[in-house]
């Protein structure tokens, strides 16, 4: 008795200790739980638990419209820039390439087949570059006054070639040779020495290439019907006589690359263009001020969320004295926060430089395309995480979700079998068939197959020169569409359609549970408002209570 009453103090301090530990420990969870369940909440749940506007969610509406209608205004002036190169292109086939039909032959623009037409197509070049101020429609002009022709012949060194004979003998080391033709030169003397030089007797025995190149100017006005300010324009162009074959046909090439330029001095006397500049330019400021916004809400949104993932973890480890898993960790990382993120980033990038191309200080189009255009698909994609709230819509998440894992594992595997027919197809059909001669255009060829499409015209163009190979194709491309269409194919569909019935399943039977949704399980909305809300648009993302226990996606 005497220990007893001697420890009795101590024991009750302890065990006054231990329940005030006890009740801190239960008010750490019950707070956290609170904060858990809120931050899994949809934005209209949130509403009605804590009168908290959706903010993000209004933004990223605004933000799709406005996205969206830059991206149409942009696409429309790009559109412009597009239709002037390409009409061009075809400007400078007519003007410079002799007999050109209109139509391409092939990947190259026409051919000829004697040394006279040879002659004539090299000449027809620089006196078509003599007389372009007179015979262009368009307004193409010489780069400054010490441009001009550049003619390049490149040819292999002396040797002797006697066909009948079955005789060659011939250095293989090539050499080239070029000279200048100015414009202010085509009409004197001198250019006409030029032009009677040896440099145009050519020996096409060691012939290899012809090359003409030559740089002109060029202001689109049409764009001043868009009510946008003209751009300039300076177009390389590059004519090759290609007769690397020695075939007895010379392939003859028209490259023009366009650059576009700042125009140095120009003067539009319009008001309506420079009022609608200005328009345009500050409704991109808009767009950069709301993908700004968007930018800072989803950054906040993350850090708040791995602060809340770090107070999970570690109240687990306190009273469960286990760590919390890998899966429910990364239920606290929002995926669609990063895309947004990512799509915001894109759009303030690109938006600044549409102003300035707008403003005529840049012309990084391609740029400025590829950055709107992926920023769009990332904000478009993005709606589908507000449609996941809705049970129905939110199937086609969950099936992706479940499935990828299975599909790359899949394609990986599925993918050596078809490299091996890529590199089998090049190998041995390359020679007999215009779709099997490199391996971009054999591997672009299978996947047509692979989805049904040009599959007669396949079999059709193999040239029956040889047997052998005739009779390889008809078992190759009958083994690789058999493999590929009726077993591939349908096992990649069963994966995907497996996932979904196990979706299926799981919303009708209950979804696998994990620590953290056996966490929350038995939390209530104790403390929230649950009162209706008047606003409908509000009400029509209601949830029913049956939903609750479903797995969490971000």
């Amino acid at each position: 008795m005497e220990i007893s009453l001697k420890y009795l103090p101590g024991g009750r301090a302890a065990a006054g200790r231990n329940r005030m530990a006890q009740s801190d420990l239960d008010l750490k969870e019950m707070a956290l739980k609170e904060d858990l369940k809120f931050y899994f909440m949809n934005p209209c749940e949130k509403y009605r638990a804590r009168r908290q506007i959706p903010w993000k969610l209004a933004l990223q509406i605004l933000k799709i419209l406005m996205v969206t209608t830059q991206l149409i205004f942009f696409g429309l002036s790009n559109q412009l820039v597009v239709s002037f190169k390409e009409e061009n292109t075809i400007a400078f086939k007519h003007l410079f390439l002799k007999g050109y039909s209109g139509v391409d032959e092939d990947d190259y623009s026409c051919s000829i087949y004697t040394q006279q037409d040879a002659y004539d197509s090299i000449f027809y070049v620089i006196n078509q570059y003599r007389q372009l101020k007179n015979i262009s429609l368009g307004t193409l002009g010489y780069e400054h006054e010490g441009s001009g022709l550049k003619i390049c012949k490149q040819q292999y060194k002396k040797g002797a070639m006697l066909p009948s004979n079955d005789t060659l003998n011939i250095d293989v080391s090539t050499e080239t040779e070029c000279i200048f033709l100015k414009p202010q030169e085509l009409d004197g003397k001198k250019a006409e020495l030029k032009l009677n030089s040896s440099f145009f007797n050519l020996e096409f025995y060691r012939l290899i290439q012809v090359e003409i190149s030559f740089k002109l100017k060029g202001i689109a006005l049409q764009t001043i019907h868009a009510r946008e300010l003209p751009d300039c324009y300076a177009f390389q162009n590059t004519i090759t006589f290609n007769n690397r074959a020695h075939s007895g046909k010379i392939k003859i090439y028209l490259d023009s690359d366009t650059d576009i330029q700042e125009c140095k001095d120009w003067h539009v006397f319009s008001s309506v263009l420079q009022k609608n500049t200005q328009y345009i330019l500050v409704f991109d400021g808009f767009v950069i001020l709301s993908c700004f916004a968007s930018l800072i809400l989803c950054t906040r949104s993350i850090v708040l969320a791995l602060r809340l993932q770090k107070r999970f973890v570690n109240f687990f480890l306190e009273k469960y004295k286990r760590h919390v898993c890998h899966a429910d960790r990364l239920e606290f990382i929002n995926g669609w926060y990063v895309l947004v993120i990512i799509s915001d980033v894109m759009t303030i990038i690109g938006s600044i430089l549409k102003m300035e191309i707008k403003a005529k200080n840049l012309t990084s189009y391609d740029v400025c395309s590829i950055l709107l255009g992926t920023s769009t698909l990332f904000v478009w994609v993005g709606v589908i995480r507000y449609l996941g709230y809705f049970q129905t819509y939110n199937v086609l998440i969950l099936t992706m979700q479940a499935s990828l894992p299975k599909v790359l594992r899949f394609c990986c595997c599925a993918g050596m079998i078809y490299l091996g027919y890529t590199f089998c197809g090049w190998i041995v059909l390359g020679p007999y068939h215009e779709k099997f001669e490199d391996l971009n255009t054999v591997a672009e060829c299978l996947f047509s197959l692979v989805n049904g499409d040009d599959m007669f015209a396949t079999f059709a163009q193999i040239q029956q020169k040889s047997t052998l190979v005739w009779v390889f194709s008809r078992l190759y491309l009958y083994s690789f569409i058999s493999l590929f269409i009726y077993m591939i194919l349908s096992l990649f569909i069963a994966l995907i359609t497996d996932s979904y019935d196990t979706i299926k399943k799981y919303q009708q039977s209950g979804f696998p549970v994990t620590d953290l949704h056996e966490f929350l399980k038995d939390h209530g909305n104790v403390g929230y408002r649950k009162e209706q809300t008047s606003m409908p648009f509000i009400c029509c993302c209601r949830r029913q209570q049956s939903d609750d226990n479903l797995i969490l996606i971000n």
